[in-house]
């Protein structure tokens, strides 16, 4: 054995204590980032919306609500969503922003930040 090779034990369970640790993170994150994509989606759903310039601020908001509890959307709250319509410039402008507290382990929390919009002509 002029040559030893390989990992010790100790170094063994470092590195699988990192790989268990990265990979609660994805199981963990993952959701957040999922429910997202299905808020993006709802929006741009929402700007393929026939008629959608004559409708109220109202009755656009119910329409995005209807689209995000079909897709199982629950951390998107009413006051989280933003409609604006611009006279000059003819932009109706839907904006859903929101935050996901999500629990890793033990006192440990991640804050994931999701901001989407779109825009749509109203001329």
């Amino acid at each position: 054995m002029k040559r030893q090779q390989g990992m010790t034990a100790i170094g063994v369970l470092v590195v699988l204590a990192l790989i268990a640790f990265f990979t609660l993170l994805v199981l963990r994150l993952a959701p957040p980032y999922l429910e997202n994509f299905n808020v993006s989606t709802s929006l741009k759903s929402l700007q393929q919306e026939v008629g959608i310039k004559d409708k109220s601020s109202g009755e656009i908001r119910n329409l995005l609500q209807r689209r995000l509890e079909i897709n199982d959307v629950t951390n998107v709250k009413k006051e989280n969503v933003t409609i604006s319509k611009d006279a000059k410039s003819g932009l109706l402008k839907v904006a859903v922003a929101y935050e996901v507290r999500v629990h890793i382990m033990l006192n440990i929390d991640a804050v994931v930040v999701f901001s989407e919009s779109i825009e749509v002509a109203t001329r």
